[in-house]
């Protein structure tokens, strides 16, 4: 779980990335989460935009964060980011330093 300072830090290293997945019309299906899983597992932080179903981004986002087991940092617009810590220290790209 993500505290204030850690969310606020990443949605500042979120600011910028330019969105690595965009939802459109085909909506969040299984082969999105496993899109939305391989890039998670590559780059931990990820930028998502909402192509589509802009009316529900936020529903979406929680739930897509839910779906992949990664943290909701922020939805801003039509965009969502997300973040999931690699599980090997050697591979992670986001350092928190003492936050």
């Amino acid at each position: 779980m993500l505290n204030s300072k850690q969310r606020s830090h990443l949605a500042g290293l979120a600011q910028t990335l330019e969105p690595q997945i965009m939802l459109g019309k085909g909506g969040a299906s299984e082969a999105f989460v496993g899109q939305l899983e391989r890039i998670l597992a590559d780059h931990e932080l990820v930028k998502l935009r909402f192509v589509d179903f802009k009316e529900s981004r936020h529903e979406l986002a929680v739930e897509l964060a839910a779906r992949t087991k990664s943290e909701l940092v922020r939805v801003i617009g039509n965009v969502a980011v997300f973040f999931r810590r690699n599980p090997n220290p050697d591979k992670r790209t986001v350092d928190f330093g003492d936050l």
